[in-house]
């Protein structure tokens, strides 16, 4: 029969599964993904596809053409990068260290820089302070830190601020290609001062930002990282005129960067951010909190232990003694201006000048001063007053300029204000005629006195008291201050004799015709006066005030400028140099000098009030010292119950008590008169005066007499 009956047998007996179960495996394929019949999402999706390849297409291109550009930046400011070496010193100008009388610095002028220092010889927590301070991440980025800028540009959109305005993420790197202008020197010919430059060197702008990245780049491969921080310990401005590491230790701790410890260096760190602002001789509390600040950063970064940290915040930074004293200001500015412009003010070596400063005897005028102005002047008053102290052969020992003691570059009542005398003016009166042949027991009427001036009429001279006190000697007319003895003496001396006297001691002013000038309404500054009065004290010789004693080039041992006294040559005889310094000294025992009196101690002096009490003088000497006070406004305006013998004759006293201390009690160079009868206005046989222009006259006289 046939098998139609049948089944028919598989071909393949089914697949059963490994554990022997009868279903079979599923497939592994998926399903065909179903396209989305809107036409419109698809043309949504074709565009953006087309968009994605077309900028990528572009971008990967121009980021090659960007990398490639910046790669040929980088090789060929790579081939302009000279050797670090030569990199330490940007400065432009160079820098005046001012140093005392016994060789102690008092004042720096220009730019400061101490010295080259390195990673490996300045301080190391000075390293890790700047390192904590303004990068970070210094060893680990190429120059550029894209965290850095990254982080700056959130900080910046956080405050409120544009992403490239305020934080700008910059490297150490970076920052130092800044300090290097880009390998763009000073000219002269290109920009009007130092000052221009360098805020062309500061610009910022997103070309300059790109320009700085390319030079650090090339930095980072020309040299080691060792040597970008070795450049910008070195160029960087701290403050105070300091450029470098070294500079700045010295300038305000007074010792080497290497010897720096983590309160000095954290404060040195700290004055990055704002060198001119953060500066502790500006403002050493704002200082010291930049410098915790720093501190923290330092421990929180592993530089310093809890304990160096705790030990470091509770014994801040402080300045040294010559640093925080800021002492001698006027003096130094003085001294520069009496130099020459080339190795002074405009100096492109670096250069130390001796001068004649007394710090102590500094510091006892500013004291005076303020005291003085703390106790009896008015808090709201705006009166002005200046001290100059020197010695008898013209060396300056204390300057004060004014009120403010502690300013540098500020008007300098001392030198720069010209005044009238007063009174002031009338020892040179005498001088005259005591070298004319009067002595100090010449008698001269006080007594109503006109004279008729031409082109100015009818002239009559009033004393101060509004009185007449009849038959004075000298001695008596200089110590009462009285101003008809005065004019009386002065024209049967002569004027022009009167002016020469005064020329000759040094003052230099345009002097009146008049027989005015016997009361000091010519003008003077308060150190010519004082430079005059000292060469009463030391014998009748003209002096010339000096305070720069040697001048020379850092590293030098020949000086290139040298003075040993200011002495010049004799206005008056010895003797009648003598015979004045007792009748001022009559002017402080009994006169209108008093409140200058020293106790155990020999003073002369004169005291001068001009007209309407516009100027108040007080000029005097001990055997050791002559000092000078005046005070006044700045704008004229009188003074309200202020002579000379009043408040300039108190800070005068105040000054020399202190300049004093110490020294033994010397006489005073003078010589009594003899007492003798005189008749009224007598004329004396006058010699006339030394004329130190004609030595041969000078010579001839002493041979054969007048």
């Amino acid at each position: 029969m046939g098998n139609s009956g049948r089944r028919k047998p598989p071909l393949a007996a089914p697949k059963r599964s490994r554990a022997g179960g009868g279903r079979a495996r599923k497939s592994t394929r998926r399903a065909p993904r179903r396209r989305s019949r809107n036409p419109l999402v698809r043309l949504m999706r074709t565009v953006l596809r087309l968009l994605w390849r077309l900028v990528w297409g572009i971008g990967w291109r121009v980021g090659v053409v960007v990398l490639l550009v910046t790669g040929l930046a980088v090789a060929y400011t790579y081939t302009t990068l000279p050797a670090y070496q030569t990199l330490m010193d940007g400065r432009a100008r160079g820098s005046v260290t001012l140093l005392d009388r016994d060789g102690e610095v008092f004042a720096w002028r220009g730019d400061q820089f101490g010295g080259v220092v390195t990673v490996d010889t300045v301080s190391p927590h000075l390293r890790d302070a700047v390192i904590a301070t303004e990068d970070r991440r210094f060893h680990y980025h190429p120059g550029v830190d894209p965290i850095g800028i990254a982080s700056a540009i959130r900080i910046n959109l956080s405050e409120g601020r544009g992403p490239l305005s305020g934080n700008g993420g910059s490297t150490i790197t970076q920052q130092t290609a800044k300090l290097l202008c880009f390998g763009e020197t000073y000219d002269e010919t290109r920009w009007k001062s130092e000052a221009e430059y360098v805020s062309y060197c500061r610009r910022s702008s997103i070309w300059r930002k790109v320009r700085e990245a390319v030079y650090a780049l090339a930095m980072e491969a020309k040299y080691t990282k060792d040597q970008i921080l070795t450049i910008y310990l070195n160029r960087a401005y701290l403050g105070a005129g300091a450029y470098g590491a070294e500079a700045a230790a010295q300038r305000y701790f007074g010792k080497s960067a290497a010897e720096l410890n983590p309160s000095e260096a954290a404060m040195i760190a700290g004055l990055l951010t704002a060198p001119s602002t953060l500066a502790p001789t500006a403002n050493l509390a704002r200082s010291q909190n930049r410098a915790s600040v720093v501190i923290g950063l330092m421990r929180g970064q592993g530089y310093l232990s809890a304990d160096q940290a705790e030990a470091a915040l509770a014994r801040p930074a402080q300045l040294s003694e010559a640093a925080e004293q800021q002492a001698g200001g006027y003096f130094a500015d003085w001294v520069m201006g009496s130099g020459p412009e080339f190795l002074t003010r405009d100096t492109t070596e670096d250069v130390i000048i001796r001068t004649t400063l007394d710090q102590r005897i500094q510091r006892a005028a500013e004291t005076a001063m303020k005291s003085t102005f703390t106790d009896k002047v008015r808090e709201e008053s705006k009166a002005q007053a200046a001290i100059v102290v020197m010695s008898a052969d013209g060396a300056v020992r204390a300057m004060v300029g004014g009120r403010d003691t502690t300013v540098i570059g500020a008007f300098n009542r001392a030198t720069m204000a010209k005044r009238q005398t007063g009174s002031a003016f009338k020892p040179f009166v005498y001088a005259t005629a005591l070298e004319l042949g009067f002595d100090p027991n010449t008698v001269v009427m006080d007594e109503p006195y006109c004279l008729d001036i031409p082109g100015s009429g009818r002239w009559c001279p009033e004393n101060y008291s509004r009185d007449y006190k009849g038959r004075v000697t000298l001695t008596q007319a200089l110590a009462q201050s009285i101003n008809v003895p005065a004019v009386k003496i002065a024209r049967r001396a002569g004027l022009d004799k009167v002016r020469r006297v005064a020329g000759d001691f040094g003052i230099e002013s345009d002097l009146a015709d008049g027989p005015a000038l016997a009361l000091g309404v010519s003008e003077s500054t308060l150190l010519e006066m004082t430079g005059a009065y000292a060469g009463i004290l030391n014998g009748g010789s003209s002096v010339t005030p000096y305070g720069l004693t040697e001048l020379r080039l850092m590293g030098e041992q020949t000086p290139l400028m040298s003075r040993e006294t200011g002495i010049g040559e004799r206005v008056i005889r010895e003797s009648a140099a003598r015979e004045l310094v007792y009748m001022m000294s009559r002017v402080v025992e009994a006169g209108t000098g008093q409140r200058a009196r020293l106790p155990r101690r020999e003073v002369a002096g004169k005291t001068g009030t001009t007209q309407a009490a516009r100027d108040a003088w007080f000029l005097g000497f001990t055997a050791d010292y002559v000092a000078g006070v005046w005070m006044g406004y700045d704008d004229n305006t009188p003074l309200t119950g202020v002579t000379g013998g009043g408040l300039p004759a108190e800070i005068w006293r105040e000054t020399m008590t202190r300049v004093h201390e110490g020294l033994p009690p010397k006489p005073l160079p003078m010589q009594r008169p003899a007492p003798r009868s005189s008749s009224s206005e007598p004329l004396p046989q006058q010699r006339a005066p030394v004329d130190r222009r004609n030595p041969i006259e000078t010579i001839l006289r002493s041979l054969f007499g007048n």
